[in-house]
Parts: structure tokens; sequence; C-alpha cells
């Protein structure tokens, strides 16, 4: 079973759970545990190879990892948790984890807030991707990392959370990071999909506005889907909540009080 922290509220029945991305942990989050934890209670966890969800020996002879398999990893934490629903808050990949738990258990989903949200890789990060995929099992990977954190969080006040994200991804193997890099193979079909479909379940997306890569296509995706809002952060890069921590939790407490 995946590593999880809880903290429970003395008389709070709400839950929200916390998903990091790709490279990250739970440690993402600890500008949200002491404003979240004052009203809720709360779930956060590291997925498979990252914090001290160390590899399994069944994950070491598995060829890749999917997203059905990660989300089944969370999905595992809350049922033997028995938490019957619960909002849950992700970053980056983590958002592509929390939609896809939506459509597999969409019981458990009480609302999705969405930071740094990814729903359609433009042509950049397409290249991104490709240039990362010849060049996987030859470069070291946090050569790799480096760049890709850059590209994606380029500016000067994006700093911290280049280095937060960079200093995590040291702790993956190299073998770790190949695994979850091969699931960008299966990214696209997953998203259109997400694209085409409203789920019906209150998200907000929470969106700096100098993430270039992906702001432009979660304005179309909340244009189309009712369901959906929007909450541009200004002066902000790709992780809202560790670049705008006070607006990133005053916002998304208020979103989740107001259901």
């Amino acid at each position: 079973m995946l590593n999880y922290y809880t903290y429970p509220h003395e008389t709070a029945q709400q839950w929200v759970t916390f998903v990091h991305g790709a490279g990250g942990s739970s440690s993402i989050w600890y500008k949200q545990i002491r404003d979240f934890k004052k009203h809720f209670n709360v779930l956060i966890l590291d997925l498979r190879g990252h914090g001290n969800s160390k590899p399994s020996l069944k994950d070491t002879f598995k060829i890749k990892y999917t997203f059905d398999s990660i989300t089944a990893d969370i999905v595992e934490v809350i049922d033997h948790l028995k938490i019957k629903k619960t909002h849950f808050i992700g970053i980056s990949l983590g958002t592509i984890l929390i939609r896809n738990l939506a459509e597999k258990r969409p019981e458990l989903v009480q609302s999705m807030i969405m930071g740094g949200a990814i729903i359609k890789m433009n042509f950049r990060s397409q290249i991104l991707m490709k240039v990362g995929n010849i060049f996987k099992s030859v470069v070291p990977y946090m050569l790799l990392y480096k760049l890709f954190a850059f590209i994606i969080m380029p500016n000067k006040n994006h700093k911290k959370s280049r280095l937060l994200f960079v200093n995590e991804a040291k702790k993956l193997y190299q073998k770790e990071f190949i695994r979850w890099f091969k699931l960008t193979s299966e990214i696209n079909p997953l998203l259109r999909f997400f694209r085409t479909k409203d789920i019906k379940i209150p998200t907000l997306y929470v969106m700096g506005s100098e993430d270039h890569l992906f702001l432009p296509s979660i304005k179309n995706i909340v244009a189309k889907h009712v369901s959906s809002s929007l909450l541009i952060i200004d002066k902000c890069g790709h992780v809202v909540n560790v670049e705008q921590p006070e607006t990133f939790n005053s916002q998304t407490i208020k979103f989740i009080t107001s259901l």
C-alpha cells in the first residue's frame, strides 16, 4: 500500500485528499496542511515510487505503469481508511489521476480541485515528450527532469517550485523515472476522452497566469463543461500551491465550503 499521512479533525465530517504530480511527493503540500486541517480531515499520500512509497517487489517485474494501476493505488488507501467520499486536490499529473479516479469510482469524489491541471498536450509539450522518450534510457534522468522543469516553469518567480520538484525527483531511481515517463504513451487518448466528457462533478481549475503550456486548453475546457470553473492566479506559474499558497488555500477552502 502507498505511504500516507492523515490529519483527523475533531468534529469535521468532510475529507480532503491531496495527490501530487510526477517527481514530487506528499511534502509539496506542506503549505496547505496547516490551513486545511483547521476545517477538514486531511489525507496526503506518496504515489508509487515517490516519497516513502518505495516500489514493491511486484512493481520490479512490471514492464510499465498505467494510469489505471496508479489510480487503483490511491483507491486502495481510501478504501482502507473507510472514507466514503472525499474532495480531491491535485497538482500537475496528479490532476489526471484524480480525473481518472472520478471516472472509475465517481461515488468517492465529492469535488475536484485541479492545480496546474493538464487536459491537453500542446505542440510544444508533445515535442518535449518525444525528445524525452528518445533519450530517457541514455541520458541521466535528472538532466532530463531539470530540462522539463525549466521549460514548464521558466520564470524567475518559478524558481522555488522548480527547485522543490527537482530535489524531490532526486529521490527517484532511473528505472522508476523511466516507468513513469512511459505513461506518456497513453496520455493523449485519455486526455482526449476527458475533454469530450463533462463528468458532472463540481470542479475548480486553479491555474497560474504564467502557466503557458497548459492554461489555454483549460480555458477552453471550462467554457464547455458546465460543472467546471476557473481561478487564474496572477504572477504565478505551474505549481500554484507552492508559488501562491495563501491565495490557493483561501480560494480552494472557500470553494469546498460553498458546495
